[in-house]
């Protein structure tokens, strides 16, 4: 039977560091867009809560997105332990 290395698909520290760094720069720095336009307080309200929809469904999306994929490759794992044990039980020079 196949071992699986559960930790192959990590992130290294690097990658997370990056991830991170992108997100609080891209969240400043529409903020602080925002904030220095030439409008009204309730236009930038606006603003500031479609950013905040955007941001909250885009971290959804890529959470649901992940939990799918990780369903099927478990799915995938015990049809494939299922297998592995049909065929390794099967013995065709048995009468």
């Amino acid at each position: 039977m196949q071992k699986y290395n559960v930790n192959r698909d990590a992130p290294t520290n690097a990658w997370v560091f990056q991830v991170w760094a992108s997100f609080v720069l891209s969240v400043s720095a529409t903020t602080v867009g925002i904030l220095n336009l030439p409008v009204d307080s309730w236009v930038k309200g606006y603003m500031g809560m479609g950013v905040l929809f955007s941001v909250g469904s885009t971290l959804s999306l890529a959470k649901t997105t992940r939990d799918i994929h990780e369903s099927k490759r478990l799915t995938s794992r015990v049809d494939e332990a299922k297998l592995e044990k049909i065929l390794a039980e099967h013995d065709p020079f048995k009468k």
